[in-house]
């Protein structure tokens, strides 16, 4: 590992750390500290996701055209003075403006990220090094919760001023930390598409990439979309889940994630990745069945809370499966120059994935408990039904790099012509 991805990775511990800080009190920091009401803090809730929409589009150009670390380093002081200001707003304006800044340059960071990994690794390495920020962006958001829930006092404005303060700081150290990588030339696949100009014309001409963009919305809103949403109020309502065995659910899959991410990799990386995709669809339909049966059978509390609690648990053994298959493809999908534009094209269709999820699963999830279930449990099979769709339209060197790379080494070390 380079000394430009080394700071790469701990640029993503340190943005995750001072999320963690945050994300999870900011409900009851709008709503109760600061006495706004339930109203404002779900519209700040949404701001987040407007703001996401809305910067998303401009920001793949930018990085095509200005390289990803000058988008970063501004990303960064964006979302540094929407957290500092939103520590201290004590009205619905100021908290609402202030909420656009930190939900824009938190956006942004995503693609800007996932770019800099990309130009600093090869097709070999590059599935180690998503998973290793995977890895470190959960353990950075656990250990971030962590500590803030032992800092925030719901009865004290400073505290949550503290919090909003220290993730400020976490941002500005990483400019300072970024701004310091020298980043080299992107290495391309062999295969890769040829260059092009990074119009949204151009992405929406490469078939494979549409393709991975809906299945992308398909794995973001029946999963991620339902964790805090749907899923929570079903083992609520249906299942009978006190908010501590919820709170345990939550840690079970970041656990599962922390502890399965690299035996997971070994795994996958020589496994076709449009298989991958199609058997964490599977492992969710399965997660589905059994938060089905935490809700819907008849057994006893204690095991309606273990099943549930597995639920969460499956879930992140999906994830640590896909965090080294699909970003890894979407930068292999881009023609030579364009991963910024390819990136957040994928990191938009995550935040409408994030952005709808929630408005549908929350409605089912709380009252028609059984079509819930079906429903979503019908979707995971539909991801493994777009994955094997997928592998039909992928190259060789997209889907599975390492036999691509092996075949090379085989005909003495170097690319062979179309006509060997």
């Amino acid at each position: 590992m380079g000394a430009a991805m080394r700071r790469i990775h701990v640029g993503n511990a340190l943005s995750a750390f001072g999320l963690g800080f945050t994300v999870p009190y900011l409900y009851v920091y709008v709503a109760q500290v600061r006495g706004l009401g339930a109203m404002t803090a779900g519209l700040v809730l949404a701001v987040f996701a407007v703001a996401a929409l809305v910067v998303l589009p401009f920001a793949g150009r930018a990085i095509v055209r200005r390289g990803p670390l000058p988008v970063l380093l501004a990303a960064l002081l964006t979302a540094a003075v929407g957290a500092l200001t939103l520590g201290i707003s004590g009205s619905a304006a100021a908290v609402l403006a202030s909420a656009s800044l930190l939900g824009a340059g938190q956006a942004v960071m995503q693609p800007a990220l996932a770019t800099m990994i990309v130009d600093c690794s090869s097709a070999e390495t590059r599935s180690r090094a998503f998973a290793m920020q995977f890895f470190l962006q959960n353990l950075g958001l656990g250990v971030g919760g962590l500590i803030g829930g032992h800092l925030v006092d719901t009865t004290s404005a400073a505290s949550f001023t503290l919090l909003f303060a220290i993730e400020a700081a976490m941002f500005l150290l990483l400019v300072v930390v970024m701004a310091t990588v020298r980043m080299p030339h992107a290495p391309r696949i062999e295969g890769a598409p040829a260059a092009g100009r990074g119009s949204w014309k151009q992405l929406l001409g490469n078939r494979a990439m549409v393709q991975l963009c809906v299945l992308g919305f398909v794995l973001f809103f029946a999963c991620y979309g339902q964790f805090e949403s749907g899923l929570s109020a079903y083992g609520v309502e249906a299942a009978g889940i006190s908010t501590s065995a919820l709170g345990t659910a939550l840690a079970a899959n970041t656990l599962m994630i922390v502890v399965a991410q690299f035996a997971v990799l070994r795994f996958v990386e020589r496994r076709r990745r449009s298989r991958v995709i199609a058997a964490v669809g599977l492992i969710w339909a399965v997660a589905w069945a059994v938060a089905g049966y935490a809700g819907l059978g008849h057994g006893s509390q204690e095991m309606a809370t273990a099943a549930f609690v597995s639920t969460y648990a499956l879930f992140g053994l999906g994830e640590a499966m896909l965090s080294p298959t699909v970003a890894p493809l979407v930068a292999d999908l881009a023609p030579e120059g364009m991963a910024g534009q390819y990136n957040s094209a994928f990191a938009l269709v995550k935040q409408l994935a994030l952005a709808v999820g929630p408005a549908v699963g929350g409605p089912l999830g709380a009252s028609l408990h059984a079509p819930y279930i079906v429903a979503f449990l019908v979707f995971s099979l539909g991801i493994t039904v777009l994955a094997v769709r997928l592998g039909r339209q992928l190259t060789e060197a997209q889907d599975q790099p390492w036999l691509a790379k092996s075949r090379v080494v085989a005909r003495g070390g170097a690319p062979v012509s179309a006509d060997v």
